[in-house]
């Protein structure tokens, strides 16, 4: 590896800066600018597989194995005192996020679905995003659902379609290359590495506790192993007459663009509804004007709709949508 991947990475981390500024983690965003500038620390990811050399699963190695480092010195003293348990955390983990407060903008989408729904969630994690009928909400104070430990606030702009009912979910199945399990405490342990520090970093964590409560007692189907490949063996575990329901978020930005091509082509020959909240033009078709860093697109069978906070509490209805 030469300079050109040294680069590469450098700016992944330059990035990086960007984003968590715009998620209010400032603590991250002067770690990935300490980063990129750092030639032992960008040694120490080029000597790891392309795939693990990624911004969060650096900082949520750290994290796990000690907290966030308080300060770029930190960093780089951990890295030098403690690189061999932080690059065999790397290998062993993946980046998997898994946010429930991004189910305010999933039953947006699903409100206009008469009868059962059977959900399947790619890149699903702990799947913590399958219970949205589990949850409770609010948008703008209107309220949807029965009060649960897991209530998610939103705000809106635009004509945001809010249901007037909760879905009725009736088969939850996932699909993930290395799940997690909500009832083990190894498994969440790093999903609360993977929260970013900052202002909101209290109240992500309190609802990812409560929603891997939920998620414990009433476990979902999983299938490990490939996104595509596995798909048609998902959807054959769901009941007959149910509306079947694909969705993921954040999650085809880790595919190569072929590799997203290719799902995508899946998903609209299969006959499903598809709803997907990824960053912008990384859906296919989904223009990357859409929206900056720190906002996902909702979209709905591969149409726009929305902009969505990555983190749950905001919905842009776009008017076009």
């Amino acid at each position: 590896m030469g300079n050109d991947d040294r680069s590469r990475i450098a700016e992944e981390f330059r990035s990086f800066v960007e984003a968590a500024t715009g998620m209010s983690s400032p603590l991250y965003a002067q770690l990935a600018a300490a980063v990129a500038e750092d030639d032992r620390i960008l040694d120490f990811l080029l000597s790891l597989p392309r795939a693990k050399q990624q911004p969060m699963l650096l900082f949520g190695a750290l994290a796990l194995l000690g907290g966030p480092p308080a300060a770029p010195e930190e960093l780089r003293a951990r890295i030098r005192r403690d690189g061999d348990r932080v690059r065999a955390t790397m290998l062993d983990r993946f980046t998997q996020t898994n946010e429930p407060a991004r189910c305010a903008a999933l039953v947006t989408a699903l409100g206009d679905i008469t009868g059962p729904v059977g959900l399947i969630e790619v890149g699903s994690s702990a799947g913590l995003c399958l219970y949205p009928d589990r949850y409770s909400y609010e948008f703008d104070g209107r309220p949807l659902g029965s009060r649960s430990a897991v209530h998610l606030r939103t705000a809106t702009t635009g004509p945001v379609p809010v249901p007037d009912r909760l879905p009725h979910v009736t088969a939850r199945v996932g699909i993930d290359q290395n799940p997690l399990d909500p009832a083990d405490p190894d498994d969440r342990a790093w999903l609360r590495a993977l929260v970013w520090p900052g202002p909101n970093a209290a109240p992500r964590l309190e609802r990812l506790d409560a929603a891997a409560r939920i998620a414990a007692r009433e476990p979902a189907t999983v299938l490990t192993g490939d996104l595509v490949d596995r798909l048609p063996e998902a959807l054959d575990l769901l009941p007959a007459d149910c509306t079947p329901v694909v969705f993921h978020t954040a999650v085809l930005v880790y595919l190569e663009r072929a590799r997203r091509e290719e799902f995508a082509g899946l998903v609209r020959s299969l006959g499903v509804r598809w709803v997907a909240q990824e960053s912008a033009g990384i859906v296919p078709g989904t223009a990357r004007d859409l929206a900056g860093p720190e906002f996902f697109v909702l979209s709905v069978d591969g149409r726009p709709m929305a902009r969505t906070a990555p983190h749950g509490g905001r919905i842009d209805w776009l008017p076009e949508g």
